[in-house]
């Protein structure tokens, strides 16, 4: 395989820190990164408080109200986890003039959201 046809690496450079080496990014991208992080962030606590407001509020059946329930809440985990490195990779390759690392997390919160749908659509079925 030739090396053009490889993956690229999305490992980050060893002597560059999120806030330290390479060159200082323009701060409108930085400030964009965190807005970035933050919305990760607030789409996990939304997950989050769904999973308590399904769990609260929907009385029957409790078995399939208990697995939405933790299906938001187990998203938001992920998404709350992989938030903090996503946004320091993405700094580092800012910083080291390298293009932006890809994130499988898109899809992982578009699979997970179809699941919850397809699961919320069998509970109003059920109910």
């Amino acid at each position: 395989m030739a090396s053009h046809d490889s993956e690229p690496d999305d490992s980050p450079p060893h002597d560059i820190k999120p806030h330290a080496g390479g060159s200082e990014p323009d701060y409108r991208f930085t400030l964009a990164n965190e807005r970035t992080f933050l919305a990760w962030l607030r789409t996990a606590l939304g997950l989050l408080a769904g999973g308590v407001a399904v769990h609260q509020l929907v009385p029957s059946p409790a078995v399939a109200s208990a697995v939405l329930a933790a299906l938001c809440v187990v998203l938001a985990a992920v998404l709350a986890a992989t938030a903090y490195p996503r946004w320091r990779r993405v700094q580092i390759a800012m910083r080291a003039g390298e293009p932006l690392p890809r994130s499988l997390m898109i899809l992982v919160l578009t699979g997970g959201l179809l699941v919850l749908i397809v699961a919320a659509a069998v509970l109003l079925v059920v109910s």
